[in-house]
């Protein structure tokens, strides 16, 4: 059968093109090795929330003497039942895609693909034909040299959400996001953490003032963090693994029974066909242009496999793009400069646009509005007073640059802040806007404010 659109991977990037591709009128097929969904609804995004989820009632419970609420006996974590409501999370929200798929007629063929030609995709002994070809296959779990993952002593995050037992001692390896958010689940369990990180700051890609706010929150929270350190190896024994740390201060060492490695993530385009076609890679992530093409007319690359953030809702923006553009469709393109991060530890992060530094680095004289939760009502109510919004304006112009939350529901908020920066925005529009009360979300009016030097121009 010949297509009009043939997608290899079925992630955020890749069922969101079928479905795209379908309502345009295209005939579409979409090929998946594994579960539909791909990485982030099957063991990335979706699940790790749910674990978080656990780990935000564990800890209330733990605390609800604080709320007027009284538990008689211990709060324990059920480790079991907390991975399979993950698991069933995940399952779920699979389901929902397969629903998807159905509904818009886009056939679905199990198995792994690799392009054969311009126009032709093999699966198996299958070959399928189609106009166009869209890879998004994603991204699977880097490891260091001196510390490779082998799923038993030293794991990755696969491994790392679906344990059939607490460990005692953990030791992360990197502070990203991902590292980030298993460290505080494992903690809330009760596992001693020593989070590591190459940086000079964790969550290096986050202003440094949020940095230094999640450490704070972090070690008040029992954990041990270690930046500017780098991993030199790993000594493996049956009790667990010891860890060779380079640090400012010399060699130091770290021993957990466990290790995870959160160093990132690495694209897969191996063993595809593609460089044998003469797709341009840089370093196994393909090259395209704006409009998504890779160097071979008629295969598209979107996703985790270009050389953009590994972010699955850019990957959906990517995809739409790509797939409206095919179509002959104007829009406008892919806004790089605005795309909002999240990292949904407890407080939660999230950012769109410019950090202050990155602002002064450009050369841009900026006016800052800092708010902190701590003098929110809502926050002080909800017993969540950690953190803060922080807006850095243009200040000749008072056009917003960038926003960064950390605090409780942090990652609800930035939406807003994301849509107000890709409409240019100003302070004075912010402080004019009428925002309910009492909530989180009014620190960003007040941060507003404070940026203000002369209150009496608002």
């Amino acid at each position: 059968m010949s297509y009009d659109l043939i997608i290899i991977g079925s992630g955020p990037a890749g069922y969101v093109a079928a479905v795209r591709s379908a309502q345009l009128g295209f005939k579409t097929a979409i090929i998946e090795k594994a579960l539909l969904g791909g990485v982030c609804l099957n063991w990335g995004c979706i699940p790790t929330k749910a674990l978080l989820k656990s780990a935000e009632a564990l800890n209330t419970a733990r605390h609800a003497d604080s709320y007027g609420v009284k538990i008689t006996g211990s709060v324990e974590p059920d480790i079991k039942a907390i991975v399979e409501r993950s698991r069933q999370v995940a399952a779920q929200m699979t389901k929902g895609i397969e629903f998807l798929l159905n509904k818009y007629k886009i056939d679905v063929i199990h198995g792994r693909g690799s392009v054969q030609a311009p126009g032709k995709v093999a699966v198996g002994d299958q070959v399928l034909e189609g106009k166009n070809i869209l890879i998004a296959t994603g991204s699977k779990p880097n490891s260091l040299p001196g510390a490779s993952i082998d799923g038993k002593k030293i794991i990755g995050y696969r491994q790392a959400m679906v344990p059939e037992s607490i460990p005692k001692t953990m030791a992360v390896i990197g502070s990203g996001a991902i590292g980030s958010e298993l460290a505080f689940f494992y903690n809330s369990l009760g596992t001693k953490i020593t989070l590591i990180e190459y940086m000079d700051q964790i969550v290096p890609t986050e202003d440094s003032d949020v940095a230094t706010q999640l450490s704070r929150s972090f070690r008040k929270a029992g954990m041990k963090i270690m930046t500017s350190a780098g991993v030199q190896s790993a000594e493996k024994s049956a009790d667990g693994c010891r860890l060779v740390v380079q640090t400012k201060k010399g060699i130091e060492y770290v021993e957990a029974d466990i290790v995870l490695s959160a160093v990132g993530v690495v694209p897969v385009t191996s063993n595809m066909g593609l460089e044998e076609l003469g797709v341009e890679m840089t370093r196994g992530r393909i090259n395209v242009d704006k409009n998504f093409m890779t160097t071979v007319p008629g295969i598209y690359a979107v996703g985790d496999v270009l050389n953009t953030p590994a972010l699955a809702h850019l990957a959906s923006a990517e995809a739409l793009c790509c797939v409206e553009r095919m179509a002959g469709l104007d829009i406008p393109d892919v806004d790089y400069d605005n795309v909002p991060g999240c990292i949904y530890t407890t407080p939660e992060i999230a950012s769109v646009g410019l950090r202050e530094k990155d602002a002064e680095k450009k050369g841009i004289k900026v006016k800052i509005g800092k708010y902190p939760f701590t003098a929110s009502g809502k926050a002080a109510a909800a017993g969540e007073r950690d953190g803060f919004v922080k807006l850095v304006f243009d200040a000749e112009t008072e056009e917003l640059l960038g926003a960064h939350i950390i605090g409780a529901h942090a990652t609800e908020m930035i939406g807003g802040l994301t849509a107000s920066r890709g409409i240019k925005i100003t302070s004075h529009d912010l402080i004019h806007s009428i925002f309910p009360h009492p909530t989180m979300s009014e620190g960003i009016m007040e941060a507003a404010a404070l940026s203000c030097d002369q209150c009496a121009n608002m």
